[in-house]
């Protein structure tokens, strides 16, 4: 179990490092391809963020916070919605909210007690 565990922290992470690029890339050189990257790496961490949830309930890895997690996941899910309105009409200030959005659940996964 804590394999699959932390190969789900590891696509968890990886989903991560998609929204910030798609953000960055977006920003940065308007590739068309960007909002694609912002939506799939939004939606991968969305789900392996509730399969982590959903492992650590099953499996008593630790007792999870659910007020903490009801906070990221509004978040994740405010961002996935963005990386559809982006993907359906790409603009720079979805991109930059959806940026935004991303480092503010990493401050509430880093710095929440």
């Amino acid at each position: 179990m804590d394999i699959f565990y932390s190969a789900l922290v590891f696509l968890h992470m990886l989903g991560l490092a998609g929204i910030i690029a798609g953000f960055l890339m977006q920003l940065m050189t308007d590739h068309p391809k960007s909002p694609k990257v912002l939506l799939h790496s939004s939606l991968l961490q969305f789900v392996t963020g509730l399969a982590l949830v959903g492992v650590a309930e099953m499996a008593d890895l630790y007792d999870p916070d659910h007020i903490k997690v009801a906070v990221k996941l509004v978040i994740a899910l405010a961002i996935v919605v963005l990386g559809v309105l982006n993907l359906r009409r790409p603009a720079k200030n979805l991109a930059i909210i959806a940026g935004v959005l991303a480092i503010v659940n990493i401050g509430v996964a880093v710095f929440w007690g």
